[in-house]
C-alpha cells in the first residue's frame, strides 16, 4: 500500500476550550469539519501517519525529520490546563526515507534536533484524530526554506517509502493559510491575504496542485502564508495520483485562514505529474526571459557562466555598447532561482576602469562570495534568473521625506559603517523599513546617530 488518504488541517490553538475560552465557537465549522476528517481517518486505519508541519525544527536548507522512537508535548505555552499528547515514531519509515531522500540528492535528515517536543501544527491534529484512533505510528516532517520543488520531491520520496514498505499511509498537512485577513489579526490586513486564501481554497478544492507550486514568493509573503510548503509537500506524495477532492470547511474569524479539506487517491494518472508539467513549464519561461536579456545581462550572465566552468575571468566581448565601455558606476548583480534570491553583491562606487568591468566583477562575487548562500553549482546556471542595477552617484539628504522606495535606493552610514539598499525590492513597501533594513546590514545600532544618501539606478533584465 502507499498513501490511502491525505488531509489539509489547520492548527489554531483556541480551537481547544481550555484556550479559546468561548471564542472557539467562532470556528465551529472549523471544529466539525475537523471531526468529519478524523472520522474519515479512523475508517481508513493507517499503519502510519506523515505528518508535515511548519512549527517544528526549520532549517533553510534542509528537511527535519524528527528521530527516536516517541515523542510527547502539550500546550502549555498557551494555557495552563490543556490536552497532553504521546506518540511512537515509525523508526523504520524514518531511517528510509533519510535513504530515499538522500538517493534524490534532496537534504532531510534527523540530525540537529534541540527541541524533542512536540509542536502544536502536530499536536491539533493528531489530538483529533487520536479521538477515534491512535492504531498508527507517526512519521514528523519539518518545512525546511528550500524550493517549492524540493517540497514536492519530498512528498513523492515519502509516498515511495510508503510503497517499499507496504504501509497504509495518511498523510496529514498542517497548515494555516493567509495570517492577514483583517486589519486586526495577528499581523494586519494586507489584500494579498483574502486573494490568497480564495485562489489555494479553490485548488484544493479541484485538486489542482500544480497552482500550489506557482505562487510567487513575493505574493506569500505579502499574504502572511503558513503552511503552504505543508500542503506541496502532501501534493507531492499523490504524484500521478487521481484524488477525490474536498473541502470540508473554510473560515477566518479571526484573521488568519482556516481550511480542512481531504484528498482520497483512486487510481494512476500520468498526466498529474505536476511537477514534471512545472518544470517544463518554468524552464519556457527562463529561456523567453534568457532570450530577451539585454547587453548588461548577457554579460553578467557571460561572465559567471565562464567563471564556474572554467574558473578563470572571461575577456570582455568586442561588440559591447561604447557605453559600457566608456562610464564608470558602482553595480549590483542579483541572482534568482525559482524566484528566490540566490545571491547579491555589488559596488556602491565604481572600483574597475569601466561599467562592462564592474559587472563581471559583481557576477562572479554574487555567486560565489554572497555569505548567505552556497556557492551557485554548474547545475544551477540554466535555472538563474539575472538583474543589473546600475548606480547613479549618490547624493545626500536631509529627511528621509525625500525618498520614495519605488525609485530611491538608500544610503545609511555611521562612521565607517554603511549599508544600502536598492530600490523598488520585493518586500519593502515603506520608506521606513527601507531605512531599517539598510542600517542592520550597516551594523547600525537603534539609538545610534546616521546620515543618509539616495540614489537612483538603471534596472536591466
Amino acid at each position: 500500500m502507499s498513501i490511502v488518504g491525505a488531509f489539509i488541517l489547520p492548527h489554531p490553538p483556541l480551537i481547544f476550550p481550555e484556550i479559546g475560552r468561548g471564542e472557539e465557537r467562532k470556528i465551529q465549522k472549523t471544529i466539525d469539519a475537523y471531526r468529519e476528517a478524523a472520522r474519515r481517518i479512523a475508517e481508513l486505519k493507517p499503519d502510519t501517519i506523515v505528518l508535515a508541519t511548519p512549527h517544528s525544527i526549520m532549517y533553510a536548507d534542509s528537511f527535519h525529520i524528527s528521530p527516536g522512537s516517541e515523542a510527547e508535548g502539550d500546550l502549555r505555552q498557551f494555557a495552563p490546563q490543556t490536552p497532553r499528547l504521546k506518540v511512537n515514531y515509525d523508526s523504520e519509515f524514518v531511517s528510509l526515507l533519510s535513504q530515499n531522500a538522500e538517493g534524490d540528492a534532496l537534504y532531510a535528515g534527523t540530525l540537529g534536533e534541540k527541541n524533542a517536543r512536540l509542536d502544536h501544527g502536530s499536536i491539533i491534529p493528531l489530538h483529533f484524530i487520536e479521538e477515534l484512533y491512535n492504531d498508527y505510528h507517526l512519521v514528523r516532517v519539518s518545512i525546511s526554506g528550500l524550493p517549492f520543488s524540493d517540497h514536492y520531491r519530498l512528498g513523492k520520496c515519502i509516498a515511495r517509502t510508503s510503497d517499499q514498505l507496504q504501509r497504509r499511509t495518511v498523510f496529514i498537512a498542517s497548515a494555516d493559510l493567509s495570517h492577514r485577513l483583517k486589519d486586526d489579526g495577528p499581523y494586519g490586513f494586507s489584500p494579498e491575504g483574502p486573494k490568497f486564501d480564495q485562489s489555494i481554497t479553490k485548488a484544493m478544492a479541484e485538486g489542482d496542485f500544480i497552482q500550489m507550486l506557482k505562487y510567487a514568493s513575493d505574493f506569500c509573503e505579502k499574504a502572511g502564508e503558513c503552511g503552504l510548503r505543508s500542503c506541496i509537500m502532501m501534493a507531492g506524495a499523490l504524484d500521478q495520483m487521481d484524488v477525490n477532492s474536498e473541502l470540508l470547511s473554510y473560515e477566518g474569524p479571526f484573521g488568519v485562514g482556516y481550511a480542512v479539506a481531504a484528498f482520497i487517491p483512486t487510481q494512476k494518472n500520468n498526466q498529474r505529474a505536476f511537477l514534471d508539467q512545472f518544470n517544463a513549464e518554468e524552464q519556457k519561461q527562463l529561456e523567453m526571459i534568457q532570450n530577451n536579456e539585454d547587453p548588461y545581462v548577457r554579460l553578467a550572465r557571460s561572465a559567471l557562466e565562464h567563471y564556474i566552468k572554467t574558473g578563470k575571468r572571461v575577456a570582455l566581448p568586442a561588440d559591447l555598447p561604447e557605453d559600457m565601455l566608456s562610464e564608470q558606476a558602482g553595480v549590483f548583480v542579483s541572482l534568482k532561482k525559482h524566484g528566490q534570491l540566490r545571491g547579491c553583491i555589488g559596488t556602491i562606487a565604481p572600483v574597475t576602469e569601466n561599467v562592462a568591468s564592474e559587472i563581471c566583477r559583481n557576477a562572479v562575487s554574487a555567486a560565489v562570495e554572497d555569505p548567505r548562500f552556497d556557492p551557485i553549482s554548474q547545475d544551477e546556471l540554466s535555472k538563474l534568473v539575472y538583474s543589473v542595477d546600475v548606480l547613479e552617484t549618490p547624493q545626500p539628504i536631509d529627511s528621509q521625506d525625500q525618498l520614495d522606495v519605488l525609485h530611491y535606493g538608500v544610503i545609511v552610514s555611521s562612521g565607517h559603517k554603511r549599508g544600502l539598499l536598492l530600490p523598488n525590492l520585493e518586500g519593502v513597501e515603506t520608506v521606513q523599513q527601507q531605512i531599517d533594513i539598510a542600517r542592520q546590514k550597516a551594523g547600525i545600532r537603534d539609538g545610534e546617530s546616521f546620515k543618509l544618501e539616495r540614489f537612483k539606478v538603471v534596472r536591466h533584465k
